[in-house]
């Protein structure tokens, strides 16, 4: 690996032992907004990330979950979730992780995200390939959705407003299944390694995407908007990423369901009174 990504591997590892640390502790947590939560790992992890990062690479900004953040004109930026999977941490449910990547004149160049509930290590640099614990990565050779297992996430806030559960209940229908694990990060790796050929969500941060989005490219996967646009991570809030085989026909199912022609009626609630 590139000093990039060897130092944030090594950083992320050193957060996910404070996180750890604070879970054993059976810390609670605090709501940022009326339904985000953010707990003392949140905040601790992201002190110990940023301050290391500004030691390691002093000329480079950071954007960081929490508002560490730092300005800079390099040309660098880092994108840091100190804690992805918040809700699952503070409840006890064991899917979250530390994710951190990093942009060079607006293209990402590397990412990392460490489990520490698996100790699962993935990595990617940009044309380096991607790997999990040293070993390479590629994505699933599923060619259809019927043979396809997907993930989502719902927001944390204003979920009665989101629409994405008629995409989630019509990709149900279809496929293998549709998981619902609670990081955005997780489930990129999850695609980028072969345990799922699809995610997507609407209203993402790039700090969710970042690591998630060049691992999966290394790995063989697409990432794109909901409509096929290509994807960026400051205006592109909404993400679609797939094994690239059943890309184009998720993209058309995805139309259907804009435009209100979805192929699985989901059932009235009066069929179930009987």
């Amino acid at each position: 690996m590139t000093k990039y990504a060897e130092t944030a591997a090594q950083i992320a590892r050193e957060a996910a032992g404070i996180i750890e640390d604070l879970r054993a502790q059976k810390i609670g947590f605090e709501l940022k907004g009326d339904a985000d939560l953010v707990t003392i790992a949140d905040r601790q992890s992201e002190l110990h990330i940023t301050a290391r990062l500004r030691q390691a690479f002093p000329t480079h900004a950071i954007v960081a979950e929490e508002g560490n953040n730092k300005s800079s004109d390099s040309g660098y930026r880092w994108y840091v979730d100190p804690l992805d999977g918040t809700t699952n941490f503070a409840h006890g449910y064991p899917v979250y992780n530390v994710t951190m990547a990093l942009e060079k004149d607006n293209e990402l160049i590397a990412g990392v995200i460490y489990d520490p509930t698996r100790d699962e290590m993935f990595t990617a640099e940009k044309s380096g390939g991607a790997y999990l614990n040293g070993e390479r990565l590629s994505v699933s050779k599923a060619q259809r959705l019927e043979d396809s297992l997907f993930a989502t996430g719902f927001p944390s806030r204003k979920r009665h407003q989101n629409i994405n559960i008629h995409f989630y209940y019509q990709l149900a229908m279809i496929s293998h299944g549709v998981r619902r694990g609670g990081s955005a990060a997780i489930d990129l790796a999850y695609v980028a390694c072969g345990r799922l050929e699809g995610f997507w969500e609407f209203g993402l941060n790039p700090w969710d995407m970042a690591a998630g989005k060049i691992l999966l490219e290394e790995a063989g996967g697409t990432a794109t908007d909901m409509h096929g646009a290509p994807h960026h991570l400051i205006t592109s809030r909404n993400l679609l990423a797939t094994n690239s085989h059943i890309h184009t026909p998720t993209l058309a199912l995805f139309e259907d369901i804009f435009s209100d022609r979805s192929p699985f009626r989901i059932p009235e609630v009066s069929t179930y009174q009987r």
